[in-house]
C-alpha cells in the first residue's frame, strides 16, 4: 500500500475507532441500564471491535483474516487473564481505565461478544476497502 493510501487508511480506521470508543463509553454510562441487553453486551462487542481496528491500524499490511485472528487471540488472552487474581492486577482492574481494558471476571458470554465485535470490525473493514478501491 503506498504511503499516501496508508495514511488515508489509518486516518479512516482511527475515525471509526474514535466513534467506537465513544459508543463504548456510552454503553457503560447511566443512559443504558446495566441489566438491559445492550447494557450487558454492547460494551464487550464494541471493545472487541476496537481491538480489531487497532490491530488493523498497527498492521495494515496483514490480511483481514490474520488481523481477526490476532484480535481474537488478544481478546481471549484478556478474558482468560480475568481468572487470575493477584493484588497488583486487581488494583489495576479497579481503576477506571484498567477496568475498561482488562475487565473483572471471566464470562463465557464475553467470548461470543468478542466474536461478534471482531466480525463487525471485519465487515466495516470490507466496506472501507470497497469504498477505497472504488476511488
Amino acid at each position: 500500500m503506498p504511503a499516501k493510501n496508508l495514511l488515508r487508511y489509518r486516518i479512516r480506521v482511527m475515525g471509526i475507532a474514535s466513534i467506537v470508543i465513544l459508543l463504548g463509553l456510552l454503553s457503560r454510562s447511566p443512559l443504558l441500564p446495566p441489566t438491559s441487553f445492550l447494557g450487558q453486551y454492547s460494551g464487550d462487542i464494541l471493545w472487541a471491535m476496537l481491538v480489531y481496528l487497532l490491530v488493523r491500524w498497527l498492521l495494515p499490511q496483514q490480511s483481514i483474516l490474520r488481523s481477526a485472528m490476532y484480535a481474537g487471540l488478544f481478546a481471549l488472552a484478556i478474558e482468560v487473564s480475568q481468572l487470575y487474581h493477584a493484588p497488583w492486577i486487581d488494583a489495576i482492574r479497579h481503576t477506571q481505565l484498567g477496568g475498561l481494558i482488562l475487565g473483572f471476571g471471566f464470562l463465557r458470554s464475553d467470548l461470543i461478544c468478542y466474536a461478534v465485535g471482531i466480525s463487525m470490525g471485519v465487515y466495516l473493514e470490507r466496506v472501507l476497502l470497497q469504498k477505497q478501491s472504488q476511488k
